[in-house]
């Protein structure tokens, strides 16, 4: 049996690259998952960003001289395929010896270039890149989520689903609002594993949603930590999130972001909403690097 796609460098030992190699980048199409969840490509519902930070990111000037800084991407959530994160991680590491210019204005613009013509061949869609020297730790899109866990009510239990159960979000755990304030709420909790290794997957979950119903928030936490034995790349994990509210609460308006802690110097941050102003908008902006989460 051919192995999947998303194992051709997951879970292998794999020699780094000392030159530029643009034939590791791999693509991995979204559709298995998505079918899963009866999202359709073609009436998806939501629209998105899938927002990566290359926090190692490195190379050389003609000199020898090393120029380093963090490299975000952003692209659209409509891409038929994503690019697989052990694949740009052995990639971004073949520029560390590459020497891409006399000075450093000239090596990170030469570099932005040739990293975004590589993804957007790669992907077949427009895909943002920036390089950041430094970051604007006041850049922030969420100052105003309470945390599910703080909640005495919400923290008690019981925790006993370890996959994901949608069932904890039957009508039976939501309360009736009258109110127009939406639910803004978050929580450090999520755990997921890698699709292909396993290994397991930190991040935190952010979700604002407006409408008559909503979940009572013991049960949504219960939900988010029933993710905890789920395997599923990230982008996999935030539109299952997004669906499965979506479905059972049919809200006006919604937006889930996933902001999960880097491994292997990359994380990945996707974001889905109702409609494209509910999107974090620093967060979703290839122009700002906003500030770090504690476990980023």
């Amino acid at each position: 049996m051919k192995p999947p796609i998303e194992g051709t460098h997951l879970g292998k030992s794999t020699a780094y690259p000392n030159r530029y190699s643009p034939g590791l980048l791999v693509a991995v199409p979204r559709k298995e998952n998505r079918e899963r969840y009866s999202i359709v490509d073609s009436a998806l519902p939501f629209v998105g960003q899938d927002v990566w930070h290359a926090w190692e990111a490195g190379f050389l000037t003609d000199t020898g001289l090393p120029v380093v800084g963090i490299l975000k991407l952003v692209y659209d959530c409509t891409s038929a395929c994503l690019v697989e994160s052990k694949s740009l991680k052995l990639y971004l590491n073949s520029y560390n010896m590459e020497k891409l210019g006399p000075t450093a204005a000239d090596a990170i613009k030469n570099f932005v270039d040739r990293v975004k013509a590589d993804l957007c061949r790669l992907l077949q869609v427009d895909v943002a890149v920036s390089f950041f020297q430094k970051a604007d730790a006041e850049a922030f899109d969420f100052h105003h989520y309470s945390l599910l866990e703080d909640n005495a009510s919400s923290a008690t239990g019981p925790f006993v689903d370890h996959n994901e159960n949608p069932n904890l979000l039957l009508p039976g755990t939501v309360e009736t609002r009258s109110d127009t304030a939406p639910l803004c709420v978050c929580t450090h909790l999520l755990r997921s594993n890698c699709k292909i290794t396993h290994q397991p997957d930190w991040g935190s979950v952010f979700i604002r949603m407006q409408g008559p119903l909503r979940p009572a928030e013991d049960a949504l936490l219960r939900y988010i930590v029933s993710f905890r034995n789920e395997s599923h790349f990230h982008e996999e994990v935030c539109e299952m999130i997004y669906k499965r509210l979506f479905d059972r609460f049919r809200p006006e308006s919604l937006a889930v972001t996933c902001i999960y802690t880097r491994r292997g110097g990359i994380d990945i941050c996707p974001t889905r909403a109702t409609a494209i102003p509910l999107l974090p908008a620093k967060l979703a902006s290839c122009h700002t690097l906003t500030g770090k989460l504690h476990r980023q």
